[in-house]
């Protein structure tokens, strides 16, 4: 099946993921007869980046805040597909639990509601492995599935605003539309994704180039997780909106949640930067900053600290127990029933993958430190 004459938005364009799949759509997918990219702001590089496409479908920018429902009945007016990647990804506790609930899962729910409103049949909810865990214990999957059980009573603000959502999305599979058809949803849960633009990979490459070049280790090499390249994640959304079209493949997908991997080999967080970076002279501690235990002691103890100071400043420390966790608990997943049930299938191999990131890492580093330099000054 194909995607041709189908109106689609994509939620969350002006985001690392949102961009990639408004580009794939537009370069990749003949004959749709508009892609509709929304976010609160869309940079003047997103829209150049946009602007340079080679594509015969209609692009049409619409800026609007996700929680504004009255905004988004009109993005939605004429849809046939949603493409849902927009929210707030916080693991630090910058973001306010409120304003994180407001956007990740009540703007999930006035955008379904904007669905219904006008008759839009498909609906692709971005999700997240963090749904899943790992707990405040930190017990470890290794190449689980949607099958995997696993207790968690942990309430982590992202991760439940996320799990929140994703039930929400499915709950709603299956209700009828005023046209009389009914509305089809799919969630697909995303592990870490890399790639040419990831914020948090930059943010990491900031660290090590004023740490002489030298990857700040937050992951023991045992805590082994699988990253996903950003090309195949987005095109496993586009893939899977194809598969709601199949009369045959609908049955099996709808309402439910599926996880996405590629052939990214299983390594740590902190392994994966050195990893794509290696090539151009980048090093990596090669342990711990102190033993684990301490070291999640350490980050209570931050913790603690910015919880007595509240009254009087804002201090929020650049780790916390959840990072700590997140970053040590080995947690890798499957895709095999993505592959049984939709034909998902990566575009990219990990080799091309890391020689992508690598030469966009190449073009920005410099540029970084330049910057780096100048802020110190």
């Amino acid at each position: 099946m194909s995607l041709a004459g189908m109106k689609c938005l994509v939620t969350g364009a002006g985001g690392f993921l949102g961009q990639r799949i408004v580009c794939q759509l537009l370069e990749e997918e003949e004959g749709l007869a508009e892609v509709r990219a929304t976010d609160k702001a869309l940079s003047p590089e997103t829209l150049q980046r946009f602007g340079k496409l080679k594509t015969k479908t209609p692009l049409t920018i619409i800026q609007g805040d996700i929680r504004d429902a009255a905004f988004l009945r009109t993005a939605t007016q004429g849809v046939s597909l949603v493409i849902h990647t927009a929210c707030i990804i916080d693991v630090l506790g910058y973001i306010d639990k409120q304003t994180l609930w407001d956007v990740n899962t009540k703007g999930t729910q006035l955008l379904l509601d904007a669905c219904f409103h006008n008759n839009v049949q498909y609906f692709v909810f971005t999700s997240s492995i963090e749904v899943m865990g790992p707990n405040r214990r930190g017990d470890p999957i290794v190449d689980g599935d949607e099958d995997t059980v696993y207790h968690d009573t942990r309430k982590f603000p992202y991760a439940e605003s996320k799990r929140v959502a994703e039930k929400f999305v499915q709950q709603l599979d299956g209700q009828p539309l005023k046209d009389g058809s009914s509305l089809v949803t799919c969630a697909l849960r995303s592990p870490y994704i890399f790639g040419e633009g990831s914020p948090f990979l930059l943010g990491h490459l900031d660290e090590s180039i004023q740490n002489n070049n030298v990857f700040i280790r937050l992951s023991r090499k045992e805590a082994l997780v699988n990253p996903i390249y950003v090309g195949n994640i987005a095109s496993a959304h586009i893939q899977v909106a194809k598969a709601m079209r199949d009369p045959e493949k609908v049955k099996r997908i709808r309402g439910k949640f599926y996880y996405i991997t590629d052939d990214t080999p299983h390594m740590s967080y902190s392994d994966l930067n050195y990893e794509l970076s290696k090539e151009l002279g980048f090093g990596i501690e090669p342990k711990l900053p102190m033993p684990l235990t301490m070291f999640y002691y350490y980050s209570l103890l931050l913790e603690i600290v910015s919880f007595l100071l509240r009254p009087f400043v804002r201090y929020i420390p650049r780790i916390n127990t959840h990072l700590v966790t997140l970053v040590n608990t080995p947690f890798s997943f499957s895709s095999r029933k993505a592959q049984r049930d939709f034909g998902y299938a990566p575009r990219y191999k990990w080799e091309e993958a890391k020689e992508l990131t690598s030469q966009w890492i190449a073009k920005v580093a410099p540029l970084r430190r330049a910057y780096l330099k100048n802020k110190t000054l």
